[in-house]
């Protein structure tokens, strides 16, 4: 008898346990259409894409041919650094001189030792798989926290899209590396870790100057928490960690290094661009269009900063009053969609600079005309202009038109800021 209630006991709690499984398993079967569409399945749904992704890259190293453009001359210019040569008008590579700020020069340098003098393509390939997968991760845990976007978006921002692999893993370049450093430095910021926020945004710069797109957005973010006083230290770690960086490089020609590593005036060749195609090769490279550009550049930021980044009813010099809660991920993607929209000129590389930030921009706070059919249309249109190489008047269009839809939503969509939300602990 007490033989039969031992046994009873130990069979229990198995019971128990593939009773709560089966539960589980039924509601999950119940749920597979909620598991696409509700924000809060982000991080299974995440999971799932990430082990994708591990194949996908390492299918897409062994079977697809590398492409060299700039890897060669990003060794060439470290090497030169590794030499003793400190002067920045004296580094050159097989494309050119170098023309990026310090930190590019430190951790490319560190890829330099990692792959054999830069000769192990398949090893620095490998290096970049791995920070591919690292930017997924951080780019997942800012949906996650922001809770907007439906997770089956994330199948297109993942396994979709050819020519975002090929950035990372076939070609090397650099721009991957400043925006893996900026997603770390926004899931700072979402974190309230502003001082380490500022410091990781300014390590970004240092890579690529692009990152600068996002700044207009920081700043605003810096004023509205701390005000005019308090955002000034945070400024200040940003500036003293450029500082610090190029130190070695200002002492032995201060103008050499600004004047190469931060040059807003450098001029891009017509055969490259993605988005101005449809324009003659003169209007393309004249000082009065980049003008133009960017006056429109700025007088767009200036009204959604006025219109759109604050809440209804508040005037723009109460925000150095009374800082509190925004949502940062809208303020700062934002920002940077509309430099990308004004750009000079966009080569292919530079599909990373905004990528993994459009289904935010698209499904965040969407307008009602703007349905999940003409917002995955807009992604489609977005991925066949950046895969159309060369690039022709129609891709350029096609780009342009896509562009201007996500701004007309962002215009035009929910006020991101309505007074239900205006005492909520979350800061998007």
């Amino acid at each position: 008898m007490a033989a039969g209630l031992r046994k009873r006991g130990r069979a229990g709690p198995a019971t128990r346990a593939a009773g709560l499984c089966g539960q589980w398993l039924r509601r999950a079967w119940q749920e597979r259409r909620l598991l696409l569409l509700e924000p809060r399945y982000t991080l299974l749904v995440a999971a799932c894409l990430c082990l994708a992704e591990v194949g996908i890259t390492f299918w897409v190293i062994h079977r697809v041919a590398y492409t060299e453009i700039d890897w060669k001359a990003y060794m060439a210019q470290v090497e030169g650094v590794i030499n003793g040569t400190y002067d920045y008008t004296q580094l050159q590579g097989d494309t050119g001189p170098l023309v990026y700020p310090a930190g590019f020069v430190y951790i490319f340098m560190g890829l330099y030792y990692a792959t054999g003098r830069g000769t192990d393509i398949r090893m620095a390939q490998h290096i970049f798989a791995m920070l591919y997968l690292a930017t997924l991760l951080l780019v997942f845990l800012i949906y996650h926290q922001t809770c907007k976007v439906p997770p089956f978006v994330f199948f297109f921002m993942c396994c979709a899209s050819y020519r975002v692999h090929s950035i990372f893993v076939l070609r090397l370049f650099n721009d991957p590396v400043a925006m893996a450093l900026l997603f770390l430095s926004i899931n700072l910021l979402l974190a309230r870790r502003w001082g380490w926020g500022c410091c990781c945004f300014s390590l970004a710069v240092s890579v690529k100057m692009s990152v600068l797109l996002f700044a207009p957005g920081l700043l605003f973010l810096l004023l509205v928490q701390f005000g005019f006083r308090g955002a000034l230290p945070k400024l200040g770690i940003c500036a003293v960690l450029q500082v610090l960086l190029g130190l070695p490089f200002l002492l032995e020609n201060p103008i050499g290094y600004l004047s190469r590593s931060f040059d807003l005036g450098r001029q891009f060749l017509f055969r490259w661009t993605v988005n101005w195609r449809f324009l003659p090769e003169a209007l393309f490279l004249h000082r009065a269009f980049h003008l133009a550009l960017l006056a429109a550049h700025l007088t767009l930021l200036f009204l959604f900063a006025l219109c759109r980044w604050h809440r209804t009813g508040e005037s723009i010099l109460s925000l150095l009053k009374d800082p509190s809660k925004r949502k940062i991920i809208s303020t700062l993607f934002t920002s940077n969609f509309i430099g990308i929209c004004f750009s000079r000129s966009l080569h292919y590389q530079f599909y990373v600079w905004y990528f993994h930030t459009l289904p935010y921009l698209l499904w965040a706070m969407p307008a009602r005309w703007l349905t999940h059919l003409l917002r995955l249309l807009v992604l489609g249109l977005i991925e066949l202009s950046w895969n159309t190489y060369p690039s022709t008047s129609c891709s350029s269009v096609a780009l342009h038109i896509c562009h201007a839809v996500i701004l007309l939503q962002l215009w035009l969509g929910p006020q991101p800021f309505p007074k239900s939300i205006q005492h909520s602990k979350k800061a998007h």
